[in-house]
């Protein structure tokens, strides 16, 4: 007589609104149509040898045991060091840094560590996703305003820039922390040292606390310098800055990071990261520690990253499509409704797969970054790619142009 195989009890979804992310799609789509995959940000060339070699002598000097729970004392005096000399704010090394299993772990670490059920957090979208779900295992409400999007005569959006007004609105006597997130991702944008000013006054009277998300620190462009909460005293002092050695030395799939704040915070969330994470990666911790202390190896980035840029940039004008402004970060947003092509007429996501599918290019909707799709035409390819793998896109991409 056959038995009925056991049963899972079922359970209520502590995420229920939470399904595949659109990167994992539209890898998994990349993967199947033998596309070439610009969409999921990480780079397709190795890091430098010398980085390996130290994490690899690490190992052999027996580094290989847990290590401090809030980081080996070199790399987090390194981390120290680094923010004093950049953005002339000192963080002690042993109360106010930990380093973290790469940036999104510090993300959620800092909201578990503050946002109590019901405390209000304020996003600005379009946002990395991994901001609301960490906000709803903490059982905080999300209040999400939109960055403006700027358009021509022709309504195609041109540019974003920060919601002064409906963030004024959003904060309040409820509000437990802001979100920004400098460089942005997806749309390249920079805060400057005047929109930190304009943060300090909305928040001067309240009790509202700051994350900082500044994975993309060291690359920005044309000339320009990052501004980091840890330049601005007033805001520094309610602050939670995130990074990532990850996106900085080319090894994202190390997910090593860190998180700065003051004493009292780092407290609290020290409190939280000992029981979901505990420690990280001890080789790699000794190995960045060593590879950190020549900062040529981060302050090169922004030439290294701005040259990408420039080359891809020109051959997707040349295909047609209209450039949105890149200040910073790794990736490139692109308005497709003005290419000559009927497919211009599909919404984001809609014609990221078409790209994926038919044409072998793999982008990801600007649309995917909000919590409810806002569609403005604008998609973002990630340009963290060797000059090869970026010209073989731009060759395929280019048949665009000769489709009518």
């Amino acid at each position: 007589m056959e038995q009925n195989p056991p049963l899972t009890p079922v359970f209520p979804s502590r995420l229920p609104e939470v399904g595949t992310t659109v990167f994992t799609v539209m890898s998994a789509l990349a993967t199947k149509h033998q596309a070439i995959n610009l969409g999921q940000g990480f780079p397709d060339f190795p890091c430098d040898r010398e980085l390996i070699s130290e994490v690899n002598a690490a190992m052999l000097a027996d580094h290989n045991q847990y290590p401090p729970m809030t980081g080996v004392a070199e790399l987090r005096e390194g981390v120290a060091e680094k923010i004093s000399d950049l953005y002339s704010h000192h963080y002690d090394p042993d109360t106010e840094i930990t380093i973290t299993a790469g940036g999104t772990q510090g993300i959620l670490t800092a909201i578990l560590s503050c946002v109590s059920p019901g405390d209000e957090v304020v996003i600005i979208e379009p946002a990395y996703d991994s901001y609301r779900p960490s906000i709803e295992l903490a059982g905080g409400i999300t209040v999400a305003v939109s960055l403006l999007a700027n358009r021509n005569d022709h309504g195609c959006v041109t540019s974003y820039s920060i919601p002064w007004d409906d963030l004024a609105k959003a904060i309040n006597s409820k509000t437990r922390l802001i979100i920004i997130n400098t460089p942005h991702n997806p749309t390249g944008m920079v805060w400057q040292s005047s929109d930190l000013d304009r943060l300090a006054n909305l928040v001067r009277n309240t009790s509202a606390l700051v994350l900082s998300d500044e994975v993309y620190e060291h690359m920005v462009f044309d000339g320009q310098s990052h501004i980091s909460v840890a330049n601005h005293p007033e805001l520094a002092a309610r602050s939670f800055l995130i990074s990532s050695f990850g996106k900085t030395f080319h090894v994202t799939g190390w997910k090593v990071g860190y998180v700065a704040a003051p004493a009292d915070m780092m407290k609290e969330f020290r409190k939280v990261h000992q029981f979901n994470v505990f420690t990280v990666n001890t080789p790699m911790q000794y190995g960045i520690a060593k590879y950190l202390k020549k900062a040529d190896h981060y302050l090169g980035l922004p030439s290294f990253y701005q040259a990408k840029r420039d080359y891809f940039s020109k051959g997707l004008e040349q295909v047609g499509f209209k450039l949105l402004p890149v200040a910073a970060t790794y990736f490139q947003c692109a308005n497709y409704t003005t290419l000559d092509i009927a497919q211009s007429k599909m919404n984001e996501a809609e014609f990221c797969t078409w790209l994926t599918s038919e044409i072998g290019v793999a982008a990801i909707p600007v649309s995917a970054f909000y919590a409810k799709p806002m569609e403005s035409g604008v998609i973002r390819f990630c340009f963290a790619k060797k000059e090869e793998t970026l010209s073989a896109a731009l060759a395929r991409l280019q048949t665009l142009s000769k489709r009518n």
